[in-house]
This record gives C-alpha cells, structure tokens and sequence, in this order.
C-alpha cells in the first residue's frame, strides 16, 4: 500500500490536487481512497457533493466510482467508536465547573483526537488491504506537523508514563475521590487509552517509510507561502519523512499577456526560480492557473490532466533517501547532506538567516534550520562517503 500525503499552507489548493490525483489513480486501476485529516473538511466540497450524503453514514468511506472513495473524518462519530471512556470522563470533568451539557461535549472533542482517529482508519486499511493507495488531505502545515509527530509522542507516554500513571491511580483513586472535587479517572478510562495504542500499532514505521510514504507539499508562487512550505519540508525531514514533490500550484500561464499581470509574472518567476534553487533535488511540479474555480469530477480531471502526463503513476516511488538530516552529536549538532558528485575542495558553506547554504562549484543547496539550530554556525565539514556532516555550533 501506499500512503500520499498532501501538505502545505491553507488556502493553496491542496485539497482539489489530493482530489485530483484521487482521481488519476482511479483511472489507472488502482484502489483509492482520498481521505481528508483536515477538521475543515473540504473533500465532498471539492468533487461538488451534497454533504449530506455523508451524515447518515456509519462513517465508511463514500464511493465516487469503482475504483475511488472518498473519506472525511466525522469526529463526532469517532468519539462513540473509539475515545467513549475518555470523551465521558473530560464531559463529566467539565460538568463540575458549572457549565452546560452541550458546552460540555463540545470542549470534550480534545486537539489531536481528530488526526489520531484518522492514523487508525489508515492503519486498519491497511491491515484489510482494502486499498492500493490513501491519499491524505492533511490541514495546514502547523496541523500536519502533529499529525506526523503524534505517534512518536503516544509511544514514549505508553512506554514511560502510562504503566506508572495507572498503577499509582489505581491505588489511591479510593482514598482520593473521597476528598477530591472531582472523581480521578476510572481504570475504563485507561483500558481506553491502552485499546487506542493498540489500534495504532505500526503507524509510525509506515509513514517514515520512504517506500510507502511520500509527502507532496503544495504551494502557490509567493513569498509568504513559500515561506511556510520551506519551514514544513525542513520539519517533515526532521521527522523523517520523505518528500519526493513540491507542487506549485496557481501559476500563471504564458499565453496572458495582460499588462495587470505584469508585476504578477515577474514575482511570480522570482519565486518559481527560488524554489528550484531551494527544494533541488526534489522534482517542483508546476499547476497553472485555470480561467474557473476547480470543482466536480470533470474539472477535477482537467486539474489531474495538467498535474500528471498520460502514463505517469503518481504513487510511483521516485525518492527513498532524504535530502538532508539533523542528529545531535556530544555538545553539538550536525547537518548531513548526501552529496554524491561532491568533491573535496569544491564544497563551500556559509550561513544565510536560518538556512545553511552549501555550494558545489555554481551549484548551491539550501538547507533549512529547525528552531533549535537557527542561530548556530557552521563550525567544520567533512565529506566522507558522499555523506558532507556540517558540525553546528555556536559562534
């Protein structure tokens, strides 16, 4: 199986691409499933569905053809299947601070119940074989980030946290609820928590799985929104995932000669000429701007024509190896990049803002730094193995 995950900053277009690769998987044979992750979902909106095809279902993935469905998350919904024992203790928890019911349930639907409930849908497709590919319609990149950083986070509390949290409760719940406002927990509560873990199981080797998982981030030729798609690729890395596209979506087309779209082009080519630069080696896709909003399966298929050539399989594997990693080494930390045509003497490096900048002859790579080594310098190199390690330290 294979999982496509769809990112970038809200408003740039990534669930109508998401839909449209949908789409062009379909067409190929292929078993898809388009799923929305983001709580605004957009998917139904998108293929221009009534929605309210989806309130009555059992919450199944709703078919658009033989080969395709499409899938929103219903929190409501995934809170009576799978967080019950968790969802009435915060509900009964709330209730004592005075405010209603209905106050209640709402404030109860907690930040990342959505996106965990969205991993065990993948993971129990996954376990069925039920699909070739899952495409995901992650939300904007802050979102996504937890979304991918979720599993690790679930493990380290499952492993260190939880047995002792549970155990140390189990013994003075008695005593304690007799003199606590508010009654602890039940073991049900945990017994949940434990259930969620195991429907989880596995989820973080699949998605760092570079033959598995690929990360599309999706952007619009601007400035700002680059902005945002540079620090996600540089977190995705730092999560080791792999992304093998950027897709810049909304460009305009040569044939509009308009003189109001004059200062439009050249910033627009500014921009298109800084991703190249920055995101190689990493194939940049470019989506040009339709004449009309993308909406329905017709249009959606139009946009798929324009993304991918006829026989071009978008779930194809085309990078299993990572532009660049972060480790942390004794007191400082490195930054290693796989240089394969680097020689000796040819590498340069130097600091820009929060990037490092690595030049090979007329060649340069960019490399974003996470927060924690932004104001570090680079302090010496080595290329050993077509590896270039660049110790970071402070200056």
């Amino acid at each position: 199986m294979r999982i496509l995950l769809f990112s970038g900053k809200g408003g740039v277009g990534k669930t109508s691409l998401a839909a449209a690769t949908g789409l062009q998987l379909a067409r190929r044979g292929c078993r898809t499933l388009v799923m929305s992750v983001d709580p605004a979902h957009s998917l139904a909106d998108s293929f221009d569905l009534d929605t309210s095809l989806f309130q009555d279902k059992t919450g199944d993935p709703y078919p658009i053809n033989e080969h395709l469905s499409i899938h929103e998350v219903n929190i409501q919904k995934e809170i009576k299947r799978h967080w019950r024992e968790i969802s009435a203790y915060v509900i009964s928890v709330l209730r004592t601070t005075g405010i209603s019911d209905v106050e209640a349930e709402e404030l109860a639907i907690l930040p990342g119940m959505e996106e965990l409930s969205a991993m065990m849908w993948v993971n129990q497709f996954r376990r069925e074989q039920r699909y070739d590919v899952i495409v995901l319609d992650c939300a904007p990149t802050a979102e996504s980030m937890r979304f991918v950083s979720m599993p690790t986070t679930l493990d380290w509390y499952m492993k260190h946290i939880f047995p002792f949290q549970r155990t140390v409760l189990k013994a003075v719940r008695p005593l304690a609820n007799r003199v606590s406002p508010v009654e602890l927990p039940a073991d049900s509560y945990f017994a949940n928590i434990q259930d969620l873990f195991g429907k989880l199981d596995g989820i973080d080797e699949l998605l760092e799985d570079p033959r598995t998982t690929s990360v599309r981030l999706v952007t619009n030729p601007e400035k700002m929104v680059l902005r945002e798609t540079q620090r996600a690729f540089v977190y995705f890395s730092l999560h080791g995932l792999t992304v093998d596209a950027i897709i810049v979506n909304r460009v305009l087309p040569e044939k509009v000669k308009d003189s109001f779209f004059v200062e439009w082009r050249e910033s627009q080519n500014r921009i298109l000429d800084e991703i190249e630069a920055y995101f190689a080696p990493v194939p940049v896709k470019r989506v040009p701007l339709f004449t009309h909003e993308v909406l329905g399966a017709e249009r959606l298929n139009e946009l798929a024509t324009s993304l991918y050539s006829e026989q071009e399989d978008p779930a194809a594997v085309s990078r299993t190896e990572a532009p660049y990693t972060f480790a942390k080494r004794n007191e400082h930390y490195e930054v290693r990049l796989l240089l394969p045509f680097a020689v000796k003497g040819e590498v340069g490096l130097f600091k820009k803002g929060d990037e490092l900048v690595v030049q090979i002859g007329t060649l340069r790579r960019h490399v974003g730094l996470p927060t924690t080594m932004a104001a570090l310098s680079p302090a010496r190199a080595r290329l050993e193995n077509k590896i270039l390690t660049v110790e970071m330290r402070e200056s």
